[in-house]
């Protein structure tokens, strides 16, 4: 016997069956996008990472050779490795040129301490400025 369907069910029941049309057409397009070998969004998370390729040792020796004669072209030098020189000796205090230092400092701190207490700054010997005196022009 049928039964009588209102119009307000038949139409929720067509979209009921749109909504899983739509859902099994998504399933169809992601079956087929696998058969046509093109790679899947969930796919390409387990692809393990891609292999460095190995150099030998000797293929680096020849690499860093042409590196070195590029750049010694480069420089304007020859290509043969440069000899290294003896390191430079370090500059000393000879003990002159230390008492100079000493007596310079002394100086200065008798002058700061002067200027703090609100006096005028000590002269400078007389010895000390022939020293520091440039000659005149004739």
């Amino acid at each position: 016997m049928p039964t009588r369907m209102s119009p307000e069910l038949i139409n929720a029941a067509i979209q009921g069956f749109e909504s899983q049309k739509v859902h099994i057409d998504e399933q169809i397009a992601e079956l087929r996008a696998l058969l046509d070998g093109r790679t899947v969004v969930a796919a390409a998370e387990d692809t393990p990472p891609r292999k460095r390729r190995k150099m030998s040792a000797a293929a680096r020796r020849r690499i860093a050779a042409a590196q070195r004669k590029r750049w010694a072209a480069a420089k304007g030098q020859s290509a043969a490795p440069a000899q290294r020189s003896a390191p430079k000796q370090k500059r000393r205090l000879s003990a002159a040129g230390r008492q100079r230092i000493i007596e310079a400092t002394k100086r200065r701190w008798a002058m700061a301490r002067a200027q703090k207490q609100g006096g005028a700054a000590p002269k400078k010997a007389a010895a000390t400025r022939a020293k520091t005196a440039t000659p005149a022009a004739s």
